[in-house]
């Protein structure tokens, strides 16, 4: 009696404690192993996301906040065109430092006070040499202060969803614990770097360029030499930023692009600078044995749709963009088919922008997105008047 009862216990204890034990403790799932970065990198945060979508393939703790040196420079170079496109910076204004960017240490390209250089060589100064001095001089140049352009970079990391970054500095030379990013909110503002402004990968894949000082102690050449080696050891890679800090340790993001597909890796807190880009080619590897992008470049002309009661019988219609879907399984997307859902007519008022319909995208029989479907211009309500002189023009007519 007593052994039925022990063995009783047991098993309901064996039971209970299979409830009550968290989900993911007995073992991980697919996605856990192919998420946890173990067998593709050694960096401990990292994402890889695809630029057209935004779609993110690959991520190791894509949350976790960390310092990241000198990948700081990429929203700094986002607010610097973002003065261009609003055209308050040229690239040929003349840009004089100040005694305080001149004293920045750490990756510099050794302006003196006072030295004027054009907007565009201060670019290059710090998107292929990682120049501290050039960023500060840029901040100043355009805000006044780098405090007050660091409270520009916070309000737009703000604006594209960088829910885990703060700046602290324009350069990530600061040691402030105040001053952090993520791996995904990296990948975030890099693919705004390269889809809104993609020239910077005209100045990032630059290897060498030499730029001259010209101070009060004469003239001077000095060499600017790219920080991301992966130019020159990954085929496709279009560069980027580099970091690195005692606090940061090794940092990247780095852009590659083959066979249609770009691709953006970011890597931080590397143990070594080597890790960094053996990671970042391990993610672009598998990002591009696992990526197709289709991209639908045969759009078809849009029929207008009637209007009622309306100064226009019809209302012009327009796609509201381009219908992009990325395939990661390997798999190339074919057999698409299309379904274009439309209403018949509509009633005015109509508005510019307002979405009409929908095309329909489907692989297999599988739905696999859409396309919104806008109103091309508007159309007013017609007035009493306007429909009186309608009616007495048709009756004479």
């Amino acid at each position: 009696m007593n052994r039925k009862k022990l063995k009783f216990f047991l098993v309901w204890l064996i039971v209970i404690s299979f409830i009550l034990t968290p989900a993911g403790v007995w073992g991980e799932t697919a996605q856990d192993t192919e998420n946890s970065g173990e067998q593709l990198i050694e960096a401990p945060s990292a994402v890889l996301m695809e630029k057209e979508t935004g779609t993110v393939i690959y991520s190791r703790n894509p949350d976790t906040r960390r310092s990241p040196a000198s990948i700081t420079k990429i929203m700094t170079l986002i607010l610097i065109f973002d003065a261009i496109e609003n055209g308050k910076l040229h690239l040929d204004d003349t840009i004089t430092t100040s005694a305080y960017a001149k004293s920045m240490g750490g990756s510099q390209v050794f302006l003196e006070e006072g030295e004027t250089q054009k907007a565009e060589t201060m670019v290059k100064c710090i998107v292929i040499a990682s120049g501290n001095d050039a960023s500060v001089a840029m901040a100043e140049h355009l805000s006044g202060t780098e405090q007050a352009f660091v409270e520009q970079m916070n309000k737009r990391a703000a604006e594209l969803g960088m829910k885990n970054t703060h700046f602290a500095d324009c350069c990530g030379l600061t040691e402030s614990r105040d001053h952090y990013t993520t791996a995904y909110d990296i990948a975030l503002m890099s693919r705004e770097l390269i889809t809104r402004y993609p020239q910077i990968l005209t100045y990032s894949s630059i290897w060498m360029e030499d730029i001259t000082h010209v101070t009060r102690k004469g003239s001077s050449r000095f060499t600017l030499t790219n920080t991301n080696k992966l130019l020159r050891s990954y085929e496709g890679c279009k560069g980027l930023k580099t970091g690195s800090t005692s606090i940061a340790k090794y940092c990247l993001s780095a852009v590659a692009e083959r066979n249609g597909v770009t691709l953006i890796a970011s890597v931080m807190a590397a143990p070594d600078p080597k890790t960094r880009f053996r990671d970042a080619a391990s993610l672009f590897n598998y990002g591009f044995s696992k990526c197709t992008l289709y991209l639908d470049e045969a759009l078809e002309t849009l029929p207008p749709v009637k209007v009622r009661k309306g100064m226009k019988e019809e209302a012009a219609l327009e796609y509201a963009g381009k219908f992009r879907y990325l395939s990661t399984d390997g798999t190339k997307p074919d057999n698409i088919e299309k379904k274009r859902i439309l209403p018949k007519q509509t009633t005015a008022p109509v508005k510019k922008g307002e979405k009409a319909g929908v095309q329909e995208y489907f692989q297999n029989g599988k739905k696999i997105g859409t396309l919104d479907i806008l109103y091309a211009e508007p159309v007013e309500k017609v007035r009493y008047k306007d429909w009186a002189g309608r009616v007495a023009k048709a009756f004479l007519l």
